[in-house]
């Protein structure tokens, strides 16, 4: 698929709450190339249960790699039919011989093509935003192991507690973020299916071949086959949605604690290239670690408006699927820009054990201790470091999957 223009322009704030390569693999052209690789699927999946002439397949595969969708007439002609796929159907169809233009779309409703295209492109985000996850999670990682027993003063209710050790804390990060990325490939690797039902979701107008179609539709877009279809059922965009709220909730800790380390009166951590600030000269921001706390922070309400319209009525919802469109994607890019930061800011992260050891003796004055005993921190931390490299099995293959799909013909 060829556009016509480049898509959206970065905005403004771009910089700071769309970092990194998700923003682009949600954007407009990535949809609509989405949407057609569906009907190319769609089309040659019908010609081999033999309800769409060969030749008629092969045009619409190659119109639909071929065609030059213009990006501002496709936005103009949307709410004519309330989707964009109405017209881009029609200017697929412009671009065939008569012959084979009758056969685009066979036996689908918009939703599928929708539906199935926003698998597309949720899996093919979810790939950086795993390889930043996991890049953050390394960091974490190398933090841990290299501060395993660097004595640090433990903080609860934001007030000095016990001593425990920077590399314990590493290592907590390192563990929610493991889990954060593991249910995010499993979304991504086992949840995110292909649709097809047709107008009211019974296939009728593929009899008798529809569950064929389906399957091998699913083969073709190496997406989950589902049992039925979900036109109504948005568990598996509410998955997706709450998994990347969790990621973000995690993520946002672990900015919230650099941030509340890296104050004055703490100075126990600084990030690497810190930012500096427009009116006083000698401050240094912990931009890196803002940025990601400011982009984790979108996801609650858009999770919760995902989570609002799961009610879908009767067979085709009036309004409620629309409404995921902009929220799921907007998900996405918040928590990729979180990922990329945070990623930043942890393999930068400017560790000072001597700040640690300062704050830590005000505390063991208060507790009348000579020397903290750090042992059990300590075997906690490597306990952490053995599980940590088996959790990329899943994100991996998702990854492989990702560069395979841009492979193809």
């Amino acid at each position: 698929m060829r556009p016509s223009s480049s898509g959206s322009e970065p905005g403004l704030f771009d910089g700071v709450l769309a970092r990194g390569p998700v923003r682009d693999e949600v954007g407009d052209t990535a949809w609509v190339a989405a949407m057609l690789e569906v009907e190319s699927a769609l089309a040659r999946a019908g010609a081999e249960a033999g309800l769409v002439p060969a030749e008629a397949a092969v045009a619409i595969a190659t119109a639909c790699r071929a065609v030059r969708v213009d990006m501002l007439r496709l936005a103009d002609e949307t709410p004519a039919s309330g989707n964009p796929v109405v017209p881009l159907v029609a200017a697929l169809r412009e671009a065939l011989p008569a012959d084979a233009a009758g056969y685009v779309h066979k036996g689908a409703t918009s939703q599928d093509i929708l539906d199935s295209a926003a698998m597309l492109v949720f899996r093919r985000a979810l790939a950086p935003l795993l390889a930043d996850l996991h890049g953050a999670s390394d960091a974490a990682a190398s933090l841990a192991l290299a501060h395993r027993d660097t004595p640090m003063a433990g903080r609860t209710l934001l007030q000095q507690a016990l001593p425990t050790t920077f590399g314990l804390k590493a290592a907590g990060w390192m563990v929610a973020l493991d889990e954060a990325a593991t249910r995010l490939a499993e979304v991504g690797r086992y949840r995110l299916a292909v649709q097809l039902g047709g107008a009211a979701g019974t296939l009728s107008a593929l009899a008798p071949a529809g569950l064929r179609v389906l399957a091998r539709i699913a083969e073709l877009l190496d997406l989950a086959e589902p049992l039925l279809p979900w036109h109504t059922d948005r568990t598996r965009p509410a998955e997706l949605a709450t998994a990347l709220g969790m990621a973000a909730g995690v993520m946002g800790k672990v900015a919230r604690d650099v941030t509340l380390l890296a104050q004055n009166e703490v100075g126990e951590v600084a990030e690497g290239a810190p930012g500096g600030s427009s009116a006083m000269a000698h401050k240094r921001n912990p931009v890196a670690a803002v940025s990601a706390a400011a982009c984790a922070a979108q996801a609650p309400g858009l999770v919760a408006t995902m989570l609002a319209a799961m009610p879908h009525e009767h067979e085709r919802a009036a309004g409620a699927w629309h409404a995921e469109w902009r929220p799921l994607p907007q998900l996405l890019v918040a928590v990729g820009s979180s990922a990329a930061w945070l990623r930043d800011c942890l393999e930068h992260l400017v560790v000072d054990p001597a700040a640690m050891r300062r704050n830590l003796d005000a505390l063991l004055r208060v507790l009348g201790e000579a020397e903290p005993d750090v042992g059990s921190a300590g075997a906690l931390v490597d306990r952490a470091l053995v599980a940590h490299p088996g959790v990329v099995d899943a994100s991996a293959s998702l990854r492989a999957d990702h560069e395979a799909q841009r492979e193809r013909p």
